[in-house]
């Protein structure tokens, strides 16, 4: 994979070769070759903790050089454009650019060049507005593996804020090819008909007991906009609806795991005492977030021909 940007190249052998390997590095694995002369600069144009710190520490166990940027003291205040940013960067010798974006698909104009154009740099897509977000994807995947070994046949709910959510909408399209069963709930006026491709909405009363994964989402009030919902939304009202609460987990199956992507709007999505109990994997996919995107950092340097000397000794 010359680039990372989305999950739809994605299928079931690679997303397994992807698990494994991040397992591999979960258990003190190496990377196979000395990376010292790879450089990577994380772009970070829309806030996030998880994610930007979850890279950088996945480049640094890998041996990269990481280069600080800080979008507030960029050229991009000045009007340079992502491309002309992207342009210096691969100038200078950066080989890789993990990109935050909240521009949807901003990846396109970075990988499909015009013939006067000379990108060499690799993306690795941290997030595009309400698109993709592959790390996240894939790092769910990796704590469902962990806890039932397999895809197929599980049953798994996203919940909550799914029109806006680029985790639902990666998480959907990849379980699907996985062969999971997908369904949805949450409040109808953030949901769109279009996943009825994906899966199907239930009410989260009628799903609580039936699944295997629960997937809770933030509700994104920074992308509600003139949204007449957010004007008259109630965490309390939310919480009871469409929120684990403690009566609600006190359902779920015995071997059923909880998810969130984070940040939580504790007491909203989540019950604020839920949050670290044991059907709970929301510090074990922040965990797993490192290993999969150090899986998902090496799958692009190995294509890309990157780093020095193969250690014939490491896996």
């Amino acid at each position: 994979m010359q680039h990372f940007v989305s999950v739809d190249e994605l299928d079931e052998d690679k997303v397994l070769a992807l698990i494994k390997r991040a397992q591999y590095f979960k258990q003190g694995g190496k990377p196979g070759k000395d990376l010292s002369e790879v450089y990577c600069v994380n772009m970070f144009f829309e806030d996030s903790t998880r994610t930007h710190t979850s890279f950088e520490m996945a480049e640094r166990k890998l041996g990269l050089n990481v280069l600080s940027f800080d979008p507030k003291q960029s050229s991009v205040n000045k009007g340079e454009t992502l491309y002309d940013t992207l342009l210096t960067m691969d100038a200078l010798g950066v080989d890789l650019a993990v990109i935050r974006h909240s521009e949807n698909q901003y990846y396109q104009k970075l990988i499909n060049l015009a013939p006067t154009q000379t990108l060499s740099i690799g993306i690795v897509n941290g997030g595009d507005g309400s698109g993709q977000h592959p790390s996240q994807c894939l790092l769910d995947m990796l704590t469902i593996y962990e806890q039932f070994g397999k895809f197929k046949g599980l049953k798994v709910a996203i919940v909550g804020d799914i029109t806006n959510s680029r985790v639902a909408k990666s998480n959907m399209e990849l379980l699907n090819k996985l062969g999971a069963k997908v369904f949805f709930s949450g409040p109808k006026y953030w949901y769109d008909p279009s996943f009825e491709k994906y899966g199907t909405y239930k009410t989260l009363d009628e799903l609580v007991a039936e699944v295997d994964v629960l997937m809770l989402l933030r509700v994104q009030h920074e992308r509600h906009a003139g949204d007449q919902n957010e004007a008259n939304f109630s965490k309390e009202r939310y919480h009871q609806e469409f929120g684990l609460t403690k009566e609600r987990y006190e359902r779920l199956k015995s071997d059923a795991i909880v998810m969130h992507p984070g940040p939580i709007n504790r007491d909203v999505e989540f019950a604020s005492e839920l949050v670290e109990a044991p059907k709970s994997r929301f510090k074990a996919q922040m965990q797993n977030g490192v290993f999969m995107r150090m899986a998902m950092l090496e799958a692009v340097i190995n294509e890309r021909n990157l780093g020095g000397k193969i250690n014939e000794d490491i896996n």
